[in-house]
């Protein structure tokens, strides 16, 4: 009892584990429609799902729902399994078991992806496993998207979208002392410092102005308005508006 885990009623310590032998057997029953025989595969090959569960056991997730969903994956794989294929069962459940675990927590993800996308992005690592085995190297984003007769972009932003999001507390970098985190790698264009002090300084530059070079300078400059727009606003000609603008830039250059 003392090594009793239970996941979903099941003991976990008390699981079987079955030889090649008797499961070449039990696939032969199987495949003949006995279903006695899909039952003793199952339940000899949670094991199987229990070793795949333990790498996603770290993501926060309910250990219970990812048992199921793992069963899932290990029924499809004895379904589809091929006796004439010389390949262990384990080698190939394996995959199907991962693909399900992640396709449940990609589904379940915090941030919403619409199901056409999420069906773009499935296909997408389909295809991009099975080029890989043919090719026996990893296929460019081009070729998976060349083999789905997609644009190379929509492949780029499914595949994209289907990532799981980051916390901006996780850490990425920690040597004992204070921790490093990935809001610490990331820069604010607008917000820095650099552009803080420049904002500043630029405020303090235009104080030499009069109001009207100022009120030119910002209908230019933070509005986007022409020459033309601001002369007739203001009701002057707009060589006047050039003239002054000219200054009051020289001015505030020599300022900073």
């Amino acid at each position: 009892m003392i090594n009793k885990v239970e996941l979903c009623g099941v003991n976990t310590a008390k699981l079987p584990v079955l030889k090649n032998h008797v499961m070449r057997e039990l696939f032969a029953r199987c495949q003949a429609g006995d279903r006695s025989a899909r039952e003793e595969l199952i339940s000899g090959n949670l094991r199987l799902v229990l070793s795949v569960i333990q790498r996603f056991t770290n993501r926060g997730e309910n250990v219970d729902d990812l048992f199921q969903v793992g069963c899932i994956g290990l029924i499809k794989a004895i379904d589809n399994f091929d006796l004439g294929q010389n390949v262990k069962f384990s080698t190939y459940a394996v995959p199907m078991i991962i693909g399900e675990i992640r396709r449940y927590l990609r589904d379940n993800n915090v941030i919403r992806v619409s199901r056409s996308l999420r069906d773009v992005a499935y296909k997408a690592l389909q295809t991009k496993e099975r080029m890989a085995s043919e090719k026996g190297r990893e296929p460019t984003v081009a070729e998976i998207a060349e083999a789905m007769g997609v644009g190379r972009e929509e492949v780029v932003f499914a595949l994209e979208a289907i990532q799981e999001p980051v916390s901006m507390f996780e850490p990425v970098y920690h040597d004992g002392g204070d921790p490093i985190f990935v809001m610490d790698q990331i820069q604010d264009e607008k917000n820095a410092d650099k552009e803080w002090i420049e904002a500043i300084c630029l405020q303090d530059a235009m104080e030499c102005l009069n109001p009207r070079e100022k009120m030119i300078l910002h209908m230019r400059f933070f509005e986007g308005k022409t020459q033309m727009e601001v002369a007739s606003e203001i009701g002057i000609s707009q060589a006047q508006v050039s003239r002054l603008e000219k200054g009051a830039l020289g001015r505030v250059r020599k300022q900073l």
